[in-house]
């Protein structure tokens, strides 16, 4: 088993940390900030647009049993990736499409699907705003956003 780390913002973490936590290979999810430039972020201080973090879900997951490459798949699945700065009725610069990566090996994976998407004309005739940058510092969210709608007994907040 070898485990790694992949990082993605795709709008309101709660529903993106639901569905990937089902997928198999998937070892560990945590919800939390990253991208900005206020150490020690809350939500509140998130929300306000000001620190320039994303929400995102950091996972875990064995490279042997689910690749980068599929939960890049899933990763573009999730949301629409062509939408600055928004997720449906979630707007600002924290609900943005991101691919933070943890090796260059990920970096490049994410370049060349966000490519292959769009040769394929998949989101024609909009553009992917995706933005692929390096991991620094992932800030874990509170702990009442951890597997929030799990908690809750759902299974999705998408609309």
């Amino acid at each position: 088993m070898s485990i790694e780390k992949a990082t993605f913002g795709a709008g309101c973490f709660w529903g993106v940390e639901a569905q990937f936590a089902t997928m198999p290979g998937v070892t560990a999810t945590a919800v939390g900030y990253e991208g900005g430039k206020l150490n020690n972020p809350t939500y509140k201080d998130v929300c306000t647009d000001q620190t320039g973090h994303a929400e995102v879900v950091e996972l875990d997951f064995d490279n042997e049993k689910i690749t980068f490459v599929q939960l890049l798949d899933a990763f573009f699945d999730l949301h629409d990736p062509t939408t600055m700065n928004r997720q449906g009725p979630d707007w600002g610069a924290q609900y943005r499409s991101a691919v933070f990566f943890h090796s260059p090996e990920q970096e490049q994976q994410a370049r060349a699907k966000i490519e292959q998407l769009t040769n394929e004309g998949r989101f024609k005739p909009k553009r992917i705003v995706t933005q692929v940058v390096p991991a620094e510092t992932f800030w874990r969210a509170e702990e009442y956003h951890q597997r929030y709608l799990e908690k809750r007994g759902q299974a999705s907040c998408h609309i």
